[in-house]
């Protein structure tokens, strides 16, 4: 997942945020988490939004979305995610 996200946003930051791996550039990009049967994922509501059609088959909520450990993860999925929230967090900036 961490190598996912840093070949689709090479120039955020890593850090811990609400006890999690997350990546900032401009503000947060998105957080990841293991869980017991789950990674869960955490592109904000407007990553969840964008992309609920092809996030249908797993859980998932406002902000966040479980893929479980039994099952591949979709590492294009969530690259397309956190280039949409580069793009969306530099426009914000560029405000």
């Amino acid at each position: 997942m961490r190598q996912t996200i840093r070949e689709a946003a090479p120039d955020a930051e890593e850090a811990i945020s609400y006890q999690m791996p997350a990546f900032k550039q401009n503000g947060i990009l998105v957080y990841f988490a293991v869980q017991k049967n789950h990674v869960g994922f955490y592109p904000t509501a407007s990553g969840i939004e964008t992309f609920k059609a092809e996030l249908t088959p797993y859980k998932w909520s406002k902000g966040a979305v479980q893929f479980p450990l039994d099952k591949p993860i979709p590492y294009d999925l969530v690259k397309k995610i956190v280039e949409f929230r580069v793009k969306e967090n530099s426009k914000k900036t560029a405000r």
